[in-house]
């Protein structure tokens, strides 16, 4: 028999079938690769116990001048600031009712609120804050009416309905007291829109414009998910939906206080009243619009750049006196997003890649054009680590370290071959600084929610991919961990803990990894395994006995599957359990099986809670054995 280690190369290679991948890893999950070596994530731990209303697509961390740690969180239902793990709602208000304007109806028996208020304007998901509103005489009191609703149903221009609720969001039934209408002080205020959490094709006749397409065929489109972008001006906030206005929040007036929009501000004058994203450049902090409305024009032009003048919020109209300006971009049909980068702000359309650099006036902003052909999955799917900008395409990744060029991928195909580019707009990525990491999180085929993330090691240029919900990523240097948004309305730190902490009940996270197919002289004769002989390190698991399983699956032949049964008239498994930690690390020595293919891969995983471990290099005890 013959000891032999099983030296693997780091990083996760799909491009080539399991067979001609020899000495690669081929499957994993919840793994990464440090200093060449497998092991599994860390876990993660809710922030606190609140929580927000809608799927946050955006994060952004910033300090006051005061010292106050924010955190701008954008949903598609709302908008809201962090601070302390509390989340205050400042969701922009689209306008507010005189005092009066707004009555309400109740039927004994029943929790619906029939609410008018003459040209309303609102929508079915809408929310609306009452304020002054009097008791209608019974159960639904002065509490139950002034509080943030969502609008249930739209009765007509007039009129609408909400279920009417307690301040903890307990349903209230009315009874036959509640007779009145709130009196004559109820002031109603209407927030901005909401977005859709998933976009929602559109498929059939007349989806597009008259004469477009081929006859008997449809036209396809789609409602786009809310997407937001977000800057700090001084110790302030700017952000704007994809679509909408520029907003404005003032951190010195508090939590309590709503974002407005900029050209409600003193002084304004020209300030773009839609945008698809916004951004503010380091050089003299000059506030930018990305697909904005010309100047004297309400129609938005996705290819139309406008800046304000440098260090003002409210100044876009230019003039020799300032340094306000705007430019068209040529190349591609929109603008999808931009980043600052080293020295230049870089702006992506659907087809190209653009650098504007300050150049002083008269021009200000000058552009041109440092990537051309490329493609770019979504607003949110770019980031930027270690002097280069990393981006997700519709079918391959990208880098900009100065010259724009396709970033080798060894798993392309796994990836975009299980895609949902209906869902495309929902990519986003971020990074984990700590380990030279770019993540990338989609939707699988056949997901319309994020399930699934492939992980660029910039340090090795190795890759590897796993599956987890998550629909925001922050990685911030003013926090200790990374910082994640999930589908349970939470926000959780990344690398903090080893188990899933999301809820009061921690949960173990199952991790595993899987090499390609080995095996000896080319599979001319079958091999023979009787021992593994480990090299595992459990160091930061939080239990006195941790234990991963490492087994081996035979195969007759590169196509033919596992073999059946998986072993000799013994195991192809077993257990590696750590029994002492001191003075050295002391687990399982050796596993027993009997495993006998022309072929096998190798696997480690971990199901149990507690469990953290790294990989090192494992050996097998392996013979010869025929060759039939």
């Amino acid at each position: 028999m013959t000891i032999q280690k099983l030296a693997l190369e780091p990083g996760v290679n799909r491009e080539k079938t399991s067979y001609s991948n020899e000495n690669s890893w081929f499957e994993c999950d919840k793994v990464r690769f440090r200093q060449g070596y497998a092991e599994r994530i860390g876990g993660w731990t809710r922030i606190s116990a609140n929580s927000f209303l809608g799927v946050c697509r955006s994060l952004f961390n910033w300090i006051s001048l005061a010292g106050a740690n924010y955190l701008g969180v954008g949903t598609n239902l709302k908008f809201y600031i962090g601070q302390g793990g509390a989340y205050y709602d400042v969701t922009p208000l689209r306008s507010t009712t005189a005092a009066g304007d707004v009555t309400f109806a109740a039927s004994n028996g029943s929790s619906t609120l029939t609410v008018s208020d003459t040209d309303h304007g609102a929508a079915a998901g809408d929310f609306v804050e009452f304020s002054g509103a009097a008791a209608l005489g019974g159960l639904i009191t002065a509490d139950v009416l002034n509080q943030d609703y969502e609008i249930a149903t739209v009765v007509d221009a007039n009129s609408y309905t909400v279920t009417a609720k307690d301040t903890s969001g307990n349903t209230v039934t009315a009874n036959s007291s509640d007779s009145g209408n709130g009196g004559g002080s109820t002031v109603g205020k209407y927030q901005i829109s909401p977005g859709s959490a998933t976009a929602i094709p559109l498929v059939g006749w007349s989806g597009g414009s008259w004469g477009a397409g081929t006859w008997g065929n449809g036209e396809a489109s789609n409602t786009q998910i809310r997407l937001w972008s977000q800057s700090g001006f001084g110790e302030d906030l700017v952000f704007a939906p994809r679509g909408g206005a520029l907003y404005y929040w003032d951190s010195s007036a508090g939590t309590t206080n709503r974002a407005v929009l900029v050209s409600s501000l003193g002084g304004a004058s020209d300030v773009p009243t839609v945008v698809n994203t916004t951004l503010v450049s380091d050089v003299s902090r000059f506030v930018f619009c990305f697909g904005a409305n010309p100047l004297g024009s309400s129609t938005q032009d996705p290819m139309l750049i406008r800046w304000s003048d440098q260090e003002s919020l409210v100044q876009w109209t230019p003039a020799a006196t300032n340094q306000a300006g705007s430019l068209r971009l040529s190349k591609g049909s929109s603008i999808v997003t931009a980043q600052q980068a080293r020295q230049e702000v870089l702006v992506w359309t659907d087809s190209s890649l653009y650098n504007l650099q300050y150049v002083g006036a008269p021009i200000v902003w000058s552009s041109q054009i440092v990537g051309e052909n490329i493609s770019i999955a979504s607003q949110n799917s770019v980031a930027y680590a270690d002097g280069a900008s990393y981006w997700m395409g519709r079918d391959k990744f990208y880098i900009y370290d100065g010259r724009t060029r396709q970033l080798r991928c060894d798993l392309r195909r796994h990836i975009f071959n299980d895609i949902n580019t209906e869902q495309i707009d929902q990519v986003f990525a971020g990074t984990i600084e700590a380990f030279h990491e770019v993540w990338w999180f989609y939707c699988s085929s056949g997901s319309s929610t994020v399930d699934k993330y492939v992980v660029y090691n910039y340090q090795q240029d190795i890759w590897y991919y796993g599956t987890l919900t998550r629909t925001a990523w922050l990685d911030s240097g003013l926090r200790q961990f990374p910082l994640a948004a999930t589908y349970n309305n939470n926000l959780v730190e990344h690398e903090n803990g080893v188990d899933d902490n999301e809820t009061a009940t921690p949960t173990a996270i199952s991790a595993n990894i899987s090499s390609a197919q080995f095996d000896i002289d080319d599979g001319d004769r079958f091999a023979f395994v009787r021992r593994v002989l480990p090299d595992i390190t459990f160091d930061g698991s939080t239990v006195d006995n941790p234990t991963a399983t490492l087994s081996l699956s035979p195969f007759n032949n590169s196509g033919s599957g596992i073999n059946s049964p998986t072993s000799e008239g013994g195991s192809n498994s077993g257990s590696v359990t750590r029994t002492a930690t001191a003075p050295v690390e002391k687990y399982t020595e050796q596993l027993h099986i009997r495993v006998r293919g022309r072929q096998m891969t190798f696997k480690v995983e971990s199901t149990a809670q507690g469990v953290i471990w790294q990989l090192g290099s494992p050996r097998i005890d392996i013979r010869a054995d025929g060759r039939r």
